[in-house]
């Protein structure tokens, strides 16, 4: 029970990659709160942590909409009393490319993806700051390099290691420890959708030559949480079969 006490707070966690980390934290004892803009499945995601016996707290929220993180990390102070945890998940994609990208998908996408990010990494500084203690892994993408079809989805997760690196130098002093996950393809809903064909395509250049499991990427997740990682921060960590070696 290794985050027994501790409040996470696990953003897009109604499905995919946040469900499973928020999952995987309430099985080992923490006090899980889930956010997402789809309630339905929202409530879904609620039920199953509560069947784990872990305290449990859903907030809808648009991650890219300032007031509604403050509603919510005020919300969560209001109950918990602090926020130890923090994993800056949320993100859409809008692809299309270059030639064709609406002002509409490039501006949906960075509003989510990377200022949202900052919005939820800017209020759990504030509280963390204070607290002198805390975690924040933000999820950045394999897309960072440069994804044919995806500019906005790159340019957002690009910025997200910006951010990443420059909060961790701010931060460290307080003992908050910022971290950010770089995924390749993994087995979600998202992936599930693409084509067999162009799945192949995908897989080409990974030495491991499979997708990577929602499981697989959250055993970093809570490891970044936990006291084992007390030393590392400011790192953008590859969780994608050997597809990039930085």
């Amino acid at each position: 029970m290794e985050f027994e006490g501790k409040v996470v707070l696990v953003t897009g966690s109604a499905q995919g990659i946040g469900k499973t980390a928020a999952l995987a934290f309430a099985r080992e004892g923490g006090i899980v709160v889930l956010n997402d803009v789809n309630k339905e499945r929202l409530n879904e995601t609620a039920a199953e942590v509560e069947k784990t016996g872990a305290n449990c707290l859903s907030i809808v929220a648009n991650t890219a909409v300032q007031s509604e993180v403050e509603g919510m990390f005020n919300q969560v102070i209001e109950e918990f009393g602090h926020v130890d945890i923090l994993v800056n998940n949320a993100g859409i994609t809008r692809d299309s490319y270059l030639h064709k990208m609406t002002e509409e998908q490039w501006k949906k996408v960075i509003d989510v993806n990377l200022t949202g990010v900052f919005y939820c990494l800017q209020a759990a500084a504030k509280i963390m700051r204070n607290a002198r203690r805390g975690r924040i892994i933000n999820i950045s993408s394999a897309a960072r390099f440069g994804n044919m079809g995806q500019i906005n989805y790159s340019a957002s997760k690009a910025g997200v290691v910006g951010l990443t690196r420059t909060a961790a130098k701010e931060l460290a002093s307080k003992n908050v420890l910022v971290n950010a996950i770089s995924p390749g393809p993994i087995n979600t809903e998202m992936l599930q959708a693409v084509p067999e064909k162009a799945l192949q395509k995908i897989l080409a250049p990974i030495p491991l030559n499979r997708v990577g499991e929602p499981e697989e990427l959250c055993n970093l997740i809570l490891f970044l949480a936990s006291e084992k990682s007390s030393y590392i921060t400011g790192q953008v960590i590859n969780c994608d079969g050997g597809w990039f070696m930085d």
